[in-house]
């Protein structure tokens, strides 16, 4: 596990797998020691310290002999830079910048399926939990190389769509196209390290920094209908915002208007 950052190896391991339980990605249970030192590269003094860390934070029971089962999560405040919501105009724009954010850019559709939605995305959607969502998860190439890897989570019935028109346009035009109108959303930005899937499709070291966008789309109605994360090589994007004042020379207040921009 190679990493320039200066943070113990346990604790780029700890910060992974706490992303991966908020996502519900080990329902039948924690991978175990072993299969963790072969996925990040270390021993084992460094793999059970970090599952002491989460079991310590109530996000992990170890049980011996029965392996390590994740703890049911509580609602927590999203950590990161949390923007305003955006209506319908600004949906309009995030086409743009998803879609066509660079000219050359192709994407590889990874997976699609469709299973029971993880506690934290059926709480996100408000859908009872295990409720059937689709999952696809998509992989956008600029010239350059791998720049995003984007995981969707939308409940089925919303999302009839196939690998071929995934590849071709964004999930939220395929939506409006199919009757969902597209109204206001939320989102958050944050760091997160990069695990073995996510760092092997972005062709970076296991435990690199990545740029994290977590978004919730609501159609016209105020129903929440897709979760978005977004992880972006750092090196080849950058979000920025723009901030115009609001009033007169000694007004404090800001408004903003989020860009994003490929580099």
């Amino acid at each position: 596990m190679t990493s320039s950052w200066p943070v113990p190896k346990y604790h780029q391991i700890y910060l992974v797998l706490r992303e991966q339980l908020h996502e519900g990605r080990f329902t039948g249970g924690v991978p175990g020691e072993f299969a963790l030192m072969r996925e990040f590269g270390v021993g084992r003094v460094t793999v059970r310290k970090a599952l002491e860390r989460l079991a310590a934070e109530g996000l992990i029971r170890r049980t011996p002999g029965r392996g390590t089962v994740p703890l049911p999560l509580q609602h927590r405040a999203s950590a990161g830079l949390d923007s305003e919501s955006a209506d319908g105009e600004r949906v309009g724009a995030w086409f743009e910048n998803l879609s066509g954010a660079a000219s050359g850019a192709s994407v590889k559709v990874v997976s699609v399926q469709v299973l029971p939605a993880p506690p934290s995305v059926a709480e996100a959607l408000a859908i009872a939990p295990g409720a059937p969502v689709q999952k696809a998860q998509r992989v956008r190439v600029v010239p350059e190389g791998p720049l995003s890897h984007i995981t969707t989570y939308v409940p089925r019935a919303l999302a009839p769509f196939g690998r071929r028109e995934l590849a071709r346009k964004p999930i939220l035009v395929l939506m409006e196209q199919a009757g969902t109108p597209i109204g206001r959303a939320t989102q958050s930005v944050s760091a997160r390290l990069a695990d073995a899937e996510v760092a092997h499709q972005l062709d970076v070291a296991v435990g690199s920094a990545l740029l994290s966008v977590q978004r919730l789309v609501f159609d016209r109605r105020g129903q929440p209908v897709q979760w978005l994360l977004g992880l972006y090589r750092p090196d080849r994007y950058g979000y920025r915002m723009e901030l115009p004042r609001v009033g007169g020379v000694d007004a404090k207040v800001w408004v903003s208007k989020a860009h994003a921009a490929v580099q």
